[in-house]
């Protein structure tokens, strides 16, 4: 399957802290029903929203924000589209896709 990912966490491997901030972030989104954005407000940091992306910009619930070498790692560590990741002995399946809200780029994590 094309949006397979290696299995972090998995016969004793360690969690890549960029996977375990994924976890996290997915977990609120399922539990809120929506989905996670990552916006790039300054060169170091990644602001993290819950909501829906194609809502006004207004209605997004910042929830956090991460480093951008955290952001980036997190992007390479997933894959544009369908993916299914198994972190710890928990199995994600997400889209990832990118948008824009109102004048910045966002990444969005759909559940």
């Amino acid at each position: 399957m094309a949006g397979d990912k290696r299995m972090a966490g998995d016969n004793g491997l360690q969690v890549p802290e960029a996977l375990r901030a994924l976890a996290e972030s997915l977990e609120r989104a399922l539990d809120a029903n929506q989905s996670v954005l990552m916006m790039r407000h300054t060169p170091e940091v990644c602001t993290v929203y819950l909501g829906d992306p194609s809502g006004p910009q207004e209605e997004l619930r910042r929830v956090g924000s991460i480093s951008t070498v955290l952001a980036n790692e997190m992007l390479s560590l997933t894959s544009s589209g369908t993916n299914r990741i198994q972190i710890g002995d928990q199995l994600y399946h997400f889209v990832r896709s990118f948008t824009q809200v109102g004048e910045k780029a966002a990444v969005v994590f759909s559940v």
